[in-house]
């Protein structure tokens, strides 16, 4: 199964690498094909705007109805710079150009301005003014007078050829591929400052297109006049200092005798297919690392799960009898908080009975009988309920309580053991914005009742334990209240190791101080439970 991997995932790389290449090609005619219609879209929208600016001189032209006069031409002249034209000119039956705005103008090319008309029924040349500078024309027949009993067959206007190359937008320094504008004999009509070394495209070809792939330049250059002679799209891959271009030449649909010819660097396209070939060999090599791992893993894995089967079902029987264990020990430490309302109920009966002719006396204690029952009962619940309290199920039952009687019940509460132990025990009070609240008095009371038992339990006879309660603003807003209640004993003090337990269920300090009193490690969890169900936090301060 691993050599089968191993073989599939070489020949699907093999193949898949081999495929690049076709596809760098195909990608690369589908990306220059899609930029050549979108530039011949905006050369025929910038010829035909043109076009229009010259309709629209020769509709508001005064020559038409006017003698021929200065006057007559500054006004014509002012409508083609009005259009950001920088030439115009009238070109006469006999051949005659007479400038009227703009430097003198010369042809170039051998379009015939008549047959232009006659055949397309608009003017697009080249001309070169007296500067030298190249000029992109634009003319419309219109017939006007030009002296002598002379009359025009065109207007003619232009703009420099760099405008249009602006327009055009054929080249930039960090263009992805680069545009020219070439006519039959291969002259530039608009030239890419790559080619400014060259007037014609065809000497370009034969001086810089290397052989490739048994191509060489006489051939390029015959298949490329062969497509041009045909009015056919040409593609294909040249190589130019040691550089592999894609070219892509399309005939002009506004100027059949115009081509646009796209150059894209072998880079461009090459780099993203190539590096996208790249990830897919490394995620194939991946993805082979990934299953013989997977089956080298599986096979080891039940190797030793065959071997250890034994082994496991001990552990299994050992975690089963250790869980057995841990119950027992639960069950039979249960008196840890129960005893202390226990003790109190049957303090209390036996007060009662000694004091039956008292009937004051024997309501007292009847009134603690019933507060240490209803406390036992929360106990007993919250022992059932452990369970939802360690999933966060355990849900508050907010009601209207009293603090003040709260403290009083908590104090009836462990007053007795206080007692028999000859504790010292004061409450402190301070700062109280509001003793009625709403809370869940239950539990409140059962925190308070947690802390203040373990107090009573791990201080000596003889020892102090205080409680402090006080209030402030709670940033919740003034419909609250930040109560603090603070349980201080003078007791034995507990490890640094058990105060980062403290709060774990069955957590018991093991010390030897500790380990003869009675509970089940309970309280605490509980406590942080119910504390974290308020929204509060709870702190633990040793003094040494």
């Amino acid at each position: 199964m691993l050599l089968i991997c191993v073989l599939v995932f070489i020949a699907l790389a093999t193949y898949m690498t081999g495929k690049t290449r076709d596809s760098i090609t195909s990608i690369r005619q589908i990306y220059v094909s899609e930029i050549n219609e979108q530039i011949q879209q905006k050369f025929q929208t910038i010829v035909e705007l043109r076009l229009d600016q010259v309709d629209s001189i020769i509709r508001s032209g005064p020559l038409e109805e006017a003698e021929y006069s200065e006057v007559a031409l500054e006004e014509l002249a002012e409508m083609a710079e009005s259009r950001s034209f920088t030439w115009l000119g009238l070109y006469g039956e006999d051949g005659e150009l007479v400038t009227v705005y703009g430097e003198e103008m010369v042809f170039e090319g051998d379009d015939d301005v008549q047959t232009l008309l006659d055949s397309y029924g608009c003017v697009i040349k080249r001309g070169i003014n007296s500067s030298g500078e190249m000029v992109f024309l634009f003319g419309r027949a219109a017939e006007y007078e030009m002296g002598d009993g002379e009359k025009s067959v065109a207007l003619l206007a232009g703009v420099p050829m760099e405008d249009m190359n602006d327009a055009l937008y054929l080249y930039t320094d960090d263009a992805d591929a680069y545009s020219h504008i070439i006519d039959m004999d291969g002259d530039f009509v608009i030239r890419n400052a790559d080619a400014s070394d060259y007037e014609n495209y065809f000497e370009r070809i034969e001086a810089e297109f290397e052989t490739l792939d048994g191509k060489t330049s006489e051939t390029y250059e015959a298949e490329l006049r062969a497509a041009m002679e045909n009015k056919e799209d040409y593609g294909t891959t040249i190589s130019v200092d040691g550089e592999e271009r894609y070219i892509y030449c399309t005939p002009i649909s506004i100027k059949p005798t115009w081509y646009l010819v796209t150059v894209m660097p072998e880079g461009v396209i090459k780099e993203t297919v190539l590096s996208l070939d790249q990830l897919r060999i490394i995620s194939i090599a991946a993805s082979l690392a990934i299953i013989l791992a997977c089956m080298i893993f599986v096979f080891v894995r039940y190797y030793r799960l065959t071997q250890h089967y034994v082994r496991d079902l001990e552990v299994a029987r050992k975690e089963a009898i250790h869980a057995n264990q841990a119950k027992s020990e639960f069950l039979s430490s249960m008196s840890h908080d129960i005893r202390t309302p226990m003790n109190a109920i049957m303090g209390m009966t036996e007060i009662a009975l000694k004091n039956q002719h008292d009937p004051m006396r024997v309501e007292d204690c009847l009134q603690k009988i019933r507060l240490s029952g209803r406390h036992l009962l929360g106990l007993i619940n919250d022992v059932l309920d452990m369970s939802k309290i360690e999933s966060g199920k355990m849900a508050l039952r907010m009601a209207h309580i009293s603090l003040r009687e709260l403290m009083d019940d908590i104090v009836n509460i462990v007053q007795t053991q206080i007692r028999a132990k000859n504790q010292e025990f004061d409450i402190y009070i301070q700062t109280i914005l509001s003793e009625e609240l709403i809370c869940d008095g239950t539990r409140l009371g059962q925190v308070l009742t947690n802390l203040l038992s373990n107090a009573v339990k791990f201080t000596p006879e003889g020892g102090r334990i205080d409680v402090y309660v006080s209030q402030e603003a709670s940033p919740a807003g003034e419909n609250y209240v930040r109560t603090h209640f603070v349980v201080e004993d003078t007791g034995i003090g507990m490890s640094k190791e058990f105060q980062e337990t403290i709060y774990d269920t069955f957590s018991r300090e093991n010390s030897d101080g500790v380990g003869k009193t009675e509970g089940t490690g309970l309280g605490m969890s509980i406590t942080k439970a119910i504390v974290d169900q308020f929204g509060g936090t709870i702190e633990l301060v040793q003094y040494f």
